[in-house]
């Protein structure tokens, strides 16, 4: 999956890769996902071509309707009978008209019969734009989407407006919107811009668009505990400190590449009452123009990236970070670039490279693992989703999860070589964590003593994956705790978990 196409490529705990909206919903929703919370339309189309080559059709011609709106309706029947949920939110992606989505809303069209009325409940989120001469907003495309959507047997239940202006919509632009589309007045709804993406629930709930669902669906109605919810965006719009980290990467210009290391970055700050000022550093540009890019930053990230592109400059940001003693986090293949920056510079293997980017290096720190060797198949072959880990007692990584076995997800092919673990170890590396596979220990965790560094750690895994606002990853916790630390000369103390409770308890 190209990140230029699709942004980051977001990974599940049973392996899928995924369009990166399935991290948002488990960071909102704190709950892990599986792959049969995603499909696709090449899933969809599949699955049909292989029940025709099996007979089950009895050879009738194939169809999109009804065999693949069948297909549809009977993957989403999935999801909710496996999740025993009381309620099952389907995003139908794409813009009403399009011809990739007719399949897909033909089916949620044909779920109001399958199910029940009662059962079902359409939710049309529509463009309300505001435009700057005339100083108005325009219902025009939401009348427009609204019958494009009609005409393919679609009556929507609730229109959530999003406008980009923070002025709330007229009333009588609510009425209007309601009465040119069919819809009660209570079931427009505004989805204004928000400073941060976690005040959108707390924006729809005063919106009273949970009233509508519940109404629709016929509910018990209970009074939502949105005290913790509160105290985050609370902390995400007024922090008492500040710091800057420098992602240095290869994809930068492209903001939805990294984003689930965006929001662990945020998440970490929210726990130490802190705004995170990411800087975006393509590691190009240190190739081009030296690591005076890093300066002023108060910790050093190097992000996950396949590929020769860029591996001079992530090799040099890493020496800085080394070096000038910057608190530093390597994710993935920032681990791997750290392990050949230290093997080249401090266990003094000048030829040392990872045979991702040369394959006849003869001092191959990093290389593949043996089952990736002859693959004819690339497509969801690598290590991914979620793997136990064997923590160090005593190692900052140990420290930061309180707990010495976890679980973290991955996405890669390549593994540390352990012939040069002793090496490494007699220059001060230590390796903080293990995942048992046979009897082959796979490296998981390096880190530098702080006897050699304040603070200095590379993961093989992607702890972003499962950071939530409420639950931020443990690592990126106490890297954006290390960056404090280096950025102020007294370190401010970070709130107590009692303190905050007693916050948020007073807010309720």
């Amino acid at each position: 999956m190209n990140p230029y196409q699709h942004g980051e490529v977001f990974v599940t705990e049973d392996g899928a890769e995924t369009d990166l909206d399935l991290g948002h919903y488990e960071r909102f929703i704190d709950e892990n996902l599986t792959r049969v919370n995603n499909v696709t339309t090449g899933q969809v189309y599949k699955a049909v071509i292989e029940k025709e080559r099996r007979g089950e059709y009895l050879g009738a011609t194939v169809q999109v309707i009804p065999h693949i709106t069948n297909e549809i309706k009977a993957h989403v029947k999935r999801v909710a009978e496996a999740s025993h949920a009381e309620v099952c939110i389907v995003e139908v992606g794409g813009t009403v008209g399009d011809i990739e989505s007719l399949p897909f809303l033909e089916a949620i069209r044909q779920m109001r019969a399958d199910v029940g009325e009662e059962n079902v409940m359409y939710a049309h989120l529509t463009l309300v734009p505001h435009l700057g001469a005339p100083d108005e907003l325009k219902t025009k495309p939401t009348q427009h989407s609204v019958r494009e959507l009609r005409g393919i047997g679609i009556q929507p239940d609730a229109i959530v407006c999003r406008t980009q202006t923070v002025l709330p919509m007229p009333q009588e632009l609510k009425e209007k919107i309601a009465l040119f589309c069919d819809v009660p007045r209570s079931a427009v709804v505004q989805n204004v811009d928000a400073p941060s993406i976690y005040g959108v629930p707390l924006n729809l709930e005063n919106e009273g668009l949970a009233d509508v669902a519940v109404r629709k669906l016929r509910l018990d109605r209970a009074v939502p505990h949105l005290g913790e919810w509160e105290s985050i965006v609370n902390r995400a719009l007024h922090p008492k400190h500040r710091v800057t980290i420098a992602l240095v990467g290869k994809y930068v210009e492209l903001k939805d590449a990294y984003i689930s290391i965006n929001e662990a970055l945020y998440h970490a700050g929210i726990a130490h009452d802190t705004a995170v000022d990411i800087r975006r550093i393509d590691s190009e540009v240190i190739e081009e123009d030296g690591v005076e890019t890093l300066y002023g930053a108060h910790g050093i990230l190097v992000a996950p990236g396949f590929g020769a592109r860029g591996v001079k400059g992530k090799l040099a940001a890493i020496q800085y970070a080394r070096v000038q003693r910057v608190p530093y986090l390597g994710i993935c293949y920032g681990m791997q670039i750290a392990c050949i920056e230290f093997a080249r510079n401090v266990c003094g293997i000048a030829e040392a490279m990872t045979t991702e980017v040369d394959e006849t290096s003869p001092e191959p720190v990093i290389d593949f693992m043996p089952e990736q060797r002859d693959l004819e198949v690339y497509g969801g072959t690598m290590r991914l989703g979620a793997y136990s880990c064997t923590l160090v007692p005593g190692t900052l990584t140990a420290r930061a999860y309180g707990e010495l076995e976890i679980s973290e997800r991955h996405r890669h092919r390549y593994e540390f070589n352990n012939r040069y673990r002793p090496i490494f170890e007699e220059h001060g590396m230590r390796f903080a964590g293990f995942h048992n596979a046979g009897k082959t220990q796979l490296v998981e965790v390096v880190e530098l003593p702080e006897s050699m560094h304040p603070w200095f750690v590379g993961t093989q895994a992607h702890p972003e994956f499962k950071s939530r606002p409420n639950h931020p990853a443990p690592l990126y916790r106490d890297f954006v705790g290390a960056a404090l630390r280096h950025s102020y000369p007294q370190p401010p103390a970070r709130a107590s978990e009692a303190e905050r409770q007693t916050r948020t308890a007073h807010r309720i």
